[in-house]
């Protein structure tokens, strides 16, 4: 994963991309197919630039887009017939929009780039504990499913690409997500999603055993 050096500068104008209820997070990728006319035209002027862009969580009932999101870099793009394209995306650094410095034919936002806080006690416990959470919620959902289902072999080791990684996977909680997106300490993160998993977990769980008694009564 490609990043940020700590000598980028700090501040800058960003092409910005509201998608309805969808959070990037860093080191997660974003398949996109691009049709819209004024994002076709930010495609093909960030192609020839740093083939960067901004990803922002658009809520379609208050009809605006979230304050923090995650910037996207272009790793692949095919251009298709009517100047269409798709493009493949990965999540980079963080950023909070402090102004719209335009906002047609597509949005530009001055933003500011935002980092976790240094940890302020080792986390390597807990981040276990939510892999150990994440491999029994996923053992759980094949047994509902009668599919064979386990994490991919590459699931990162470090605490915080750890709770990215996790925040990516909660589909069907956006505004969640954009929570655990915003946070700027990995711990508190990760004690999130602790949460979330145990939950998850714990319904799963009775919904096992609920699926068995039924299995039970039917033999």
């Amino acid at each position: 994963m490609s990043s940020f050096s700590s000598s980028s500068v700090s501040v800058r104008e960003l092409p910005l991309f509201p998608l309805p209820e969808l959070v990037l997070f860093p080191g997660r990728p974003l398949p996109l197919h691009i049709f819209e006319y004024r994002y076709r035209i930010m495609m093909n002027t960030v192609l020839e630039t740093d083939k960067r862009f901004g990803v922002l969580m658009w809520d379609p009932d208050s009809e605006e887009a979230a304050k923090v999101g995650c910037c996207a870099e272009i790793l692949q793009c095919q251009r298709l017939p009517d100047d269409r394209m798709n493009v493949m995306t990965m999540g980079q650094q963080r950023f909070r929009v402090l102004e719209y410095v335009r906002e047609k034919p597509y949005r530009v936002g001055l933003v500011e780039w935002i980092e976790d806080e240094p940890p302020q006690k080792d986390l390597k416990d807990i981040a276990q504990d939510v892999e150990k959470l994440l491999r029994d919620v996923v053992h759980l959902y094949g047994k509902l499913s009668g599919q064979e289902m386990d994490l991919p072999d590459d699931l990162p080791e470090l605490p915080r690409e750890l709770s990215y990684w996790v925040g990516h996977t909660l589909n069907g909680v956006h505004q969640e997500q954009q929570n655990l997106l915003e946070l700027q300490d990995t711990g508190a993160r990760l004690e999130r999603e602790l949460e979330i998993l145990t939950s998850t977990r714990n319904h799963l769980a009775a919904r096992t055993v609920l699926k068995d008694t039924f299995a039970g009564d039917e033999s």
